[in-house]
């Protein structure tokens, strides 16, 4: 199984920036797709971003698309994620998440879970 530690989460005022990390280590062999999710109080995890480590395919939630991006370094075994024009809906806990393929990021069938890191976005 492969360990995920996300990073970067914090507090930021509305229309701001912040990136999150996800470092990736143990076993990757079988891991080829990486994402975000992301829950807030109350709400069910739902799908942010997902990427490949081989061909950078990408894929977003319409809640997110352009204004976040996914981006990945492979030598580091690293995914960001960019979080642009920040928004009080965005408060949440956000998860990174590595599994078999881009779709079975988006449909939650993941081998592994990061422990998550805090985004809260003020008004």
């Amino acid at each position: 199984q492969v360990q995920l530690v996300e990073s970067g989460g914090g507090l930021v005022q509305a229309g701001g920036s912040l990136r999150l990390s996800c470092a990736a280590s143990g076993r990757t062999f079988s891991t080829y797709a990486m994402g975000w999710f992301r829950q807030a109080p109350g709400k069910e995890r739902e799908f942010v971003a997902a990427i490949t480590w081989s061909d950078n395919r990408q894929d977003y939630a319409d809640s997110v698309k352009g204004r976040f991006t996914i981006s990945r370094d492979n030598a580091k075994n690293t995914v960001y994620l960019q979080m642009n024009s920040l928004k009080p809906e965005d408060t949440a806990v956000y998860y990174c998440a590595a599994a078999f393929t881009l779709n079975m990021v988006r449909a939650g069938v993941v081998d592994s879970w990061g422990k998550g890191t805090q985004v809260t976005v003020s008004s």
